[in-house]
């Protein structure tokens, strides 16, 4: 879907790939879509069918988009799908707007782009990256290598993720 965040979804898929993870790259709609700030990502499938139960986790990039995808509903379905299965979801800048949809921020510590955080309520902190209980959130753009990081350590531990971050030099 177009006006996704650019570096919030191809930093977490490059460290996801660094630490050679299968990453699967799913569109709403066409298979091209354009980020905000033009970059053009070919995705890899269709959202319609994507089967949580072959993936094991899932990651919901920030941007624009965010509203399209709320109004959409697919995306908070499948995140729904994907935590009731015990498999983490992971959101970052105003896409916990869609985990908040999905019901899965009750009772939990997250964080988020500071212009969702008052729709977003109780629960939201300041910090780089929050993973509570099978959410990982994370604030902006600027967080993303952070966050892609937290989604190697969650799927192939700490020693993984830090071996990614001193290749990259984080």
């Amino acid at each position: 879907m177009d006006g996704f965040e650019e570096a919030e979804m191809v930093t977490p898929v490059d460290m996801l790939r660094r630490a050679e993870c299968e990453v699967v790259i799913a569109a709403v709609g066409e298979p091209t879509a354009t980020g905000k700030c033009g970059i053009k990502v070919v995705a890899d499938t269709c959202l319609s069918k994507v089967d949580p139960s072959g993936f094991d986790l899932l990651l919901i990039p920030g941007g624009p988009a965010v509203m399209a995808l709320l109004s959409d509903g697919r995306a908070a379905g499948l995140a729904k799908d994907f935590a009731s299965a015990g498999k983490p979801v992971a959101a970052i800048c105003a896409a916990p707007l869609i985990l908040k949809e999905a019901g899965l921020l009750e009772g939990r510590e997250f964080t988020a782009w500071y212009g969702v955080r008052d729709q977003l309520g109780a629960g939201c902190i300041e910090a780089r990256v929050v993973s509570d209980s099978g959410i990982i959130t994370s604030r902006g753009a600027g967080t993303a290598l952070d966050f892609g990081l937290e989604l190697v350590a969650t799927l192939c531990g700490r020693e993984v993720a830090d071996k990614v971050a001193r290749e990259v030099m984080a």
